[in-house]
């Protein structure tokens, strides 16, 4: 019988300092994985989910790259294979904001976002795709957002990014489904995270409105998805979509 344990399991968790990610990597060591946190500016926090997970009584190391950059990423997954021998789980989660009225918005607010969030997932899973493909076994969660399947006012960037990160989930699942890899997507709604944290009260309120299940959601409970689909009990399902919003886009 399938079970979610992921015991030898090693895994990559991008933006894995804070938040959504925070709460991924941590998930993944408790349900039996080795972890790589993965940041950019802030390595006092990713040292701090490293002690966490090493206190759970799970192997970690936190790993500085850009996924932005091509060179980065390969890095990074080197890291991980040079690190525990092995890469079966990616994760990527990293994203950036830089929101703004679509006449108003800078060619550097597109080419940033839209750098991080649909090239870097580019970038870590062509990296990461060949040792998965060596080992003929593999799961990659690509976190998406609900942004990318209504659209948003003031985030045409983060929007088609997110959409963007659906098509190649399901490109990709095409490609890697012979070689026993799946390639998910998760959508989060509006989750309690530092990037909802700055909106206003008001903002928030009408927002809570708009969801069936009246609040925003925590951090676990996107993670607990994305540790499914990391998990054996997942091993069917391949090039989906799943919604993680409390009933927002009923």
């Amino acid at each position: 019988m399938a079970k979610m344990y992921l015991n030898g399991r090693v895994a990559i968790v991008t933006g894995g300092s804070r938040g959504i990610g925070k709460a991924t990597a941590l998930a993944l060591a408790r349900a039996g994985a080795d972890v790589v946190v993965n940041y950019v500016s802030r390595a006092s926090e990713a040292e701090a989910v490293v002690a966490e997970i090493e206190g759970i009584g799970r192997r970690a190391a936190a790993c500085r790259a850009d996924v932005s950059q091509a060179g980065e990423a390969t890095a990074l997954v080197d890291f991980a294979l040079g690190t525990f021998g092995r890469l079966d789980i990616l994760v990527n989660n990293a994203g950036i904001t830089r929101d703004g009225l679509l006449l108003r918005m800078k060619d550097e607010d597109w080419d940033a976002v839209v750098g991080v969030n649909l090239r870097g997932a580019f970038n870590c899973t062509r990296a990461a795709a060949r040792a998965m493909v060596k080992a003929r076994w593999g799961r990659i969660i690509n976190v998406s957002s609900v942004i990318g399947l209504t659209g948003n006012a003031g985030q045409a960037n983060y929007a088609a990014a997110k959409a963007g990160i659906i098509g190649f989930t399901k490109a990709v699942a095409r490609e890697l489904g012979s070689r026993n890899i799946t390639v998910n997507a998760v959508a989060p709604g509006y989750i309690v995270t530092e990037m909802t944290a700055g909106l206003p009260e008001g903002v928030k309120e009408r927002l809570r409105e708009r969801i069936a299940l009246g609040r925003f959601g925590e951090p676990e409970e996107v993670a607990n998805v994305v540790v499914f689909l990391a998990s054996d009990l997942a091993r069917y399902i391949t090039g989906q979509v799943i919604v993680v919003d409390g009933g927002m886009t009923l």
